[in-house]
């Protein structure tokens, strides 16, 4: 259950994790695992990504989209200003989560239709910056790098699990998603979303409001709520954040502040969107709406770029 893989994956990133420690006990499941270490002027970390394969998935020849699950944080630890897991670990932990579930789900014969890429990166050290209204945690390496080694060109709908605590826009325990980003566009909330939100929580949806501001990319001087819709930056594949959230403001440099169940159901959740997306009963938008806004109004890609021209 998923529940249990969490527990597990907390387990696995607490303390002194690496991204090869981690690596070793998914090869260990006998996941495909590929981890690449990087440094920046402002530290370094490992990036873990694991491919999942479906039953029908493109990189065995069939035809089944490819879902992409992405744990966007800063740091899974903040050391040595912060002693043990921060706040801002949800990323990485739902990610790690959702693979070892899949891993579970397919050794008891419950293979998805379509290949499953997930990526994260694993880092207990990262440094913190200053935010209003609480610190954000900040990142080892320029996000540049991070959409570089999480964002898989073969990724054809993108889920990206953040904490997202650190606001004081959306107050409710749980997860929420975000409109669907396409391409500089910021798209309606998918229905099929919504349903999958309110049967996997047994609540009403809640939806993360998002400012064109969100979806440009870093360092250009505009604020974000975080980075949450940063991979949108990076691909042209639709992109839905999903969001760990709780009712007060939260530094993502906290300690003691992940949440297990909160963290299952975020994992249930982007496991019923990877069935849907790779069995063709969900899209993350209107492609024919989409088609027709873009040949009214032009295309949005100027937001994707860093120096606009």
């Amino acid at each position: 259950m998923a529940l249990q893989r969490v527990l597990d994956a907390l387990d696995l990133l607490d303390g002194w994790a690496t991204g090869e420690s981690v690596a070793a006990h998914l090869r260990g499941r006998g996941l495909d695992v590929v981890t690449t270490p990087v440094s920046d002027t402002t530290g370094a970390t490992t990036f873990v990504r694991i491919i999942v394969p479906g039953s029908n998935g493109r990189r065995g020849g069939g035809s089944a989209p490819t879902t992409g699950i992405v744990g966007r944080l800063g740091g899974v630890g903040a050391r040595p200003g912060q002693v043990g897991m921060v706040s801002d670990a949800d990323g990485a932990v739902a990610a790690i989560a959702t693979v070892l579930e899949l891993a579970k789900m397919a050794e008891r014969g419950d293979v998805l239709a379509g290949d499953v890429v997930v990526a994260t990166h694993v880092c207990p050290d990262a440094p913190t910056q200053p935010h209003d209204p609480v610190p954000f945690m900040g990142t080892p390496v320029s996000m540049e790098i991070m959409n570089l080694h999480e964002v898989d060109a073969s990724m054809e709908a993108v889920f990206s699990i953040d904490a997202t605590k650190g606001n004081r826009i959306l107050n409710r325990r749980g997860f929420a998603i975000t409109p669907t980003v396409k391409q500089g566009w910021i798209l309606p909330v998918a229905a099929g979303l919504v349903d999958l939100c309110e049967w996997v929580t047994g609540r009403p949806a809640a939806v993360l409001p998002l400012s064109s501001y969100d979806i440009t990319p870093y360092g250009n001087g505009l604020y974000h709520v975080n980075s949450i819709l940063q991979p949108a930056v990076a691909t042209s594949a639709p992109v839905v954040g999903v969001a760990l959230t709780a009712e007060t403001a939260v530094p993502g440099s906290a300690t003691g502040a992940n949440h297990p169940v909160d963290l299952a159901e975020a994992v249930r959740f982007v496991i019923e969107c990877a069935k849907g997306v790779g069995a063709g009963t969900l899209s993350l938008y209107d492609p024919v709406e989409f088609d027709r806004a873009v040949a009214r109004y032009g295309t949005m890609t100027v937001l994707q770029e860093r120096e606009p021209p």
